[in-house]
């Protein structure tokens, strides 16, 4: 290789990678240059006290405004995936460090564009911080942020891109929701706005589920074979 990869830390927050930032994410990323960009997804603008962002979760309550989040989270993994030469992967330390190594390593050794979204407790989550571990965990465990990795590599070995790394969803949502404040101020202030949120994103989580895996089981075509 002439030149070693450029890494690109993209913020401390998702929210700048998916709302202001994310034009020129999506310019750096298409450019097809080897470019590694690893995302700590704090699911608000960290950097400026917690602003809601479109990477908060529906219901979420954020500052600037202080109602709970009404439309659903930009997930931005896919969109980039769909450009078809980008690595893309969503990782949790708290959940599974390996796959998050292997997705660090796999991202490192692909020749071309790289984007890694981590999972990343904050204190404008409401949660003790000293179990920021576990918070992660139920995150991935009630399917809120699946793990998967997506590689172009494997194209070439006639295997589905996209590999999911965590299991079914076994956790209610609302197990998840409830153990952070930023949910719980919600249900305080409107106990049923949030029930309604909390059912919504129930269906949502299920919804993107079966994206996911009618995604990682479709049978595999060759390039330039057109679907039926």
């Amino acid at each position: 290789m002439l030149f070693p990869p450029l890494t690109l830390c993209i913020d401390r927050s998702q929210g700048w990678t998916c709302d202001i930032g994310y034009g020129g994410v999506d310019q750096v990323l298409a450019s097809a240059k080897n470019i590694n960009a690893p995302v700590l997804d704090t699911e608000v603008y960290s950097n400026t006290g917690g602003q809601m962002s479109k990477a908060t979760p529906l219901g979420a309550v954020a500052k600037y405004p202080l109602v709970g989040k009404m439309p659903r989270k930009k997930y931005i993994g896919m969109i980039m995936a769909a450009c078809g030469n980008i690595y893309v992967a969503q990782v949790a330390f708290g959940a599974n460090p390996a796959q998050k190594a292997k997705a660090f390593l796999e991202a490192e050794a692909y020749d071309g564009p790289s984007l890694v979204m981590s999972y990343s407790t904050s204190t404008g989550h409401g949660i003790d911080m000293s179990r920021g571990m576990e918070a992660q965990k139920k995150a991935v465990a009630c399917g809120h942020w699946p793990l998967y990795r997506y590689n172009p590599d494997l194209r070439a070995q006639g295997k589905n891109l996209l590999v999911i790394d965590s299991k079914d969803p076994s956790v209610p949502v609302a197990e998840y929701i409830y153990g952070e404040n930023r949910y719980r101020m919600l249900r305080t202030a409107d106990p049923d706005l949030a029930a309604r949120l909390v059912q919504r994103t129930e269906e949502d989580v299920k919804r993107r589920w079966e994206f996911l895996k009618r995604m990682a089981t479709r049978s595999f075509r060759p390039s330039g074979v057109i679907p039926s």
